[in-house]
């Protein structure tokens, strides 16, 4: 395993906070969510495609501290005809920020977002009972991320193991637009100068299909594209932190980063969320 620097000491969670919820890290700001690396520092290992069967391999960043108990975990899916160097900048950031993130790649890089649901599905379940850090990982508290049809397999993931504790859509793409039966909080993230997957298609259909409880949420990124997801984000980067925080960690710290979200300007076009049904 490489050792990744993270951007500051691991801290222990406050023994208070822990007892109440999976509260990891300082109390975050503004600050501590935009930055390009959180307090934990991370180490980085490879699963090869050949050792494992339903998905396509990828790379497991995991917290190197061993004395914060378990993490929880969060694995990211790319989208149609990317591999997983696409979404590589996303997975260290949220590790760092305290959790085992599982960057993957498909079995074919055009697989369509039911696959990519199953194998979100399946790298999931390869995380949490046979990787080397199965024992750093907590297998109640896992999550999705997907871009495009990676994120129309978030929500096809979603859609069939109610059991995930969140899903985040990246400028989703997919054919069935009722997600219904989802009971799983998910933050659906738009583009708002998206041609592959136009918000008023996708995205928007996607988030009012979805329950009010147990929480959802709508970003519409300003003036962004539908690749938007695949290079640095910062925007991305500090709403899915929070995100995964409230509903994984179930951390009441970072409810105040999406409840009631950020207003419209440079990065933001649109934010909803349904902040008085959410379970945190």
């Amino acid at each position: 395993m490489v050792a990744l620097g993270g951007a500051g000491i691991t801290l222990i969670p406050d023994a208070d906070a822990a007892t109440a919820s999976f509260a990891k890290g300082p109390a975050p700001s503004n600050a501590s969510i935009e930055a390009v690396r959180g307090p934990f520092a991370i180490a980085e290992s490879t699963v090869s495609r050949a050792s494992v069967s339903g998905f396509g391999g990828g790379d497991i960043y995991a917290p190197t501290d061993t004395g914060a108990g378990t993490f929880g975990a969060v694995v990211i899916a790319p989208g149609f005809t990317a591999r997983k160097s696409s979404m590589a900048w996303l997975a260290p950031r949220l590790a760092s920020q305290g959790f085992v993130v599982f960057n993957i790649d498909t079995l074919t890089t055009s697989d369509q977002p039911a696959s990519r649901g199953r194998q979100l599905l399946a790298a999931a379940d390869f995380l949490t009972q046979r990787s080397s850090v199965r024992t750093r990982v907590d297998a109640a508290r896992v999550a999705v991320i997907g871009h495009s049809m990676g994120g129309g397999g978030a929500l096809e993931a979603a859609q069939s193991r109610p059991a995930l504790q969140a899903a985040i859509p990246l400028t989703p793409w997919n054919l069935t637009k009722s997600f219904s039966r989802v009971s799983v909080p998910t933050m659906v993230i738009g583009a708002e100068a998206d041609t592959i997957a136009p918000v008023r298609s996708h995205a928007q259909p996607f988030f009012q299909s979805l329950p009010s409880a147990p929480g959802k949420a709508f970003l519409e990124l300003n003036g962004a594209s539908h690749f938007a997801p695949n290079t640095p984000n910062t925007t991305i980067a500090k709403f899915s932190i929070s995100w995964l925080k409230v509903f994984v960690d179930d951390d009441t710290r970072y409810r105040q980063f999406v409840c009631p979200g950020p207003g419209t300007g440079a990065a933001v076009q649109e934010y909803r969320a349904t902040c008085d049904q959410f379970s945190q």
